[in-house]
């Protein structure tokens, strides 16, 4: 089905690994619950946006209950614009120090950008990344034991299919040589010109979570021996995670048209944002093994082989990318909707109807990525071929929400 490939960095070191990772998912199997089977604004959209349906709940009724369930309302806050001048950002990685790692998907080059002043680094260029499309240099996440490995992983689009890879990180290099040669520890994703997926996460258990797309062919999302239209669950070297829930098989669930946010809650629930066809976007709580649906069903069904999004939108107020958790709400950045939307949680359940913000303020909205309490960083799309870019464009946000 794929093949993989790791780079051995001595013995120790994986065995500590191999030991962390059992030791991981073993403590979130008996926390979480789930991993035996990522100013203010305008109100909500009436009549686009419809919250509840099915949900894939793995909490008790009295757990829920006693989880406290964020206000109705909330506010989000643009507190100052951190960087401009980015071509086709996609994926951010924030670093320890407060910086931030940018990838470019047309021009395949990861740029670090000062935190505090906004100064932009170029690193490097990532080798092997052949954009067009909606494909190219993706998703960035650092490695959960990047303190002492300095290895960023980023998703992208090869020649031959989509897959990710990891990169040695050296700060003390000139600009421009920062970035060690790939190293690829998982390839064979379907390719397309379009749903390439392309996020990529460390969960709470420190295995790696992507987001694919079925690459326009709809009859792979249903098809659980092909990687496209699925959310995958992999070790950080890109072997199927342990505990997963089809032996064997990095897929962790599947019937998804294109994933392209992943966030965790204060519990360890994972939800994933989706692109819809024609109808119908989606807010999901991930199940292990879990049918989402895609092409069956677009949005919510009877069909109780199906899990329901816990929220769903028309696909010209979304068009969702990023995902991320912060004040008990899921904030979800909106494309083609150019709105950044607020879907406050009680369990995996939307506990209020979705609210928008900064709508048509920024343009199309990319990347929403936790920087910590209340605050959020905010990356915008509109050199991505489908925006409408202005001078200075595109830019990162940091923004305040409740």
């Amino acid at each position: 089905m794929n093949s993989r490939t790791c780079r051995v960095e001595g013995t120790e070191i994986v065995q500590r690994r191999a030991v962390s990772a059992v030791l991981a998912a073993t403590a979130l199997l008996l926390t979480a619950g789930c991993s035996s089977d990522d100013g203010g604004g305008d109100g909500p959209s009436e009549g686009s946006t419809t919250p509840g349906g099915g949900t894939a709940s793995q909490s008790s009724p009295t757990r829920q209950a006693a989880e406290e369930t964020p206000p109705a309302k909330g506010s989000v806050k643009v507190l100052r614009t951190v960087a401009t001048g980015l071509g086709t950002p996609w994926g951010l990685a924030p670093l320890p120090d407060g910086d931030l790692l940018v990838s470019s998907r047309d021009d395949a080059t990861i740029t670090r950008v000062d935190g505090e002043t906004g100064k932009k680094t170029e690193l490097g260029e990532v080798p092997g990344v052949s954009p067009a499309g909606e494909g190219g240099l993706m998703g960035l996440a650092l490695s959960p034991d990047y303190a002492s490995d300095h290895m960023v992983y980023a998703y992208f689009t090869s020649a031959s299919d989509n897959r990710i890879v990891r990169m040695l990180y050296e700060e003390e290099k000139p600009a421009g040589e920062r970035l060690g040669a790939p190293d690829t520890v998982f390839k064979g994703i379907p390719k397309g010109f379009i749903h390439n997926g392309g996020r990529i996460a460390f969960g709470p258990d420190g295995m790696l979570y992507a987001g694919t797309g079925e690459s326009g062919n709809t009859g792979l999302s249903q098809d659980k021996e092909s990687l496209g239209g699925k959310i995958l669950r992999l070790t950080p070297e890109g072997d199927p995670a342990p505990g997963n829930p089809f032996p064997g098989s990095p897929v962790y669930s599947y019937g998804h048209r294109n994933v392209q946010g992943l966030a965790w809650d204060a519990k360890q629930r994972l939800f994933a944002s989706e692109f819809g066809q024609d109808t119908w976007d989606e807010l999901n709580a991930i199940k292990p093994g879990g049918n989402y649906g895609w092409p069956e069903v677009e949005g919510r069904s009877d069909d109780g082989d199906f899990i329901n999004p816990i929220a769903q939108w028309a696909t010209d107020d979304a068009s969702p990318s990023g995902v991320a958790y912060a004040e008990g709400s899921i904030w979800m950045a909106g494309l083609k909707g150019q709105r950044l939307w607020r879907i406050p949680l009680k369990g995996t359940e939307a506990s209020a109807d979705p609210q928008a913000f900064l709508k048509g303020e920024y343009g199309r909205l990319r990347t929403v990525v936790s920087a910590g309490g209340d605050k959020l960083w905010l990356v915008t799309s509109n050199t991505d071929g489908r925006g409408d870019p202005k001078e200075g464009d595109d830019r990162i946000l940091e923004i305040q929400v409740s």
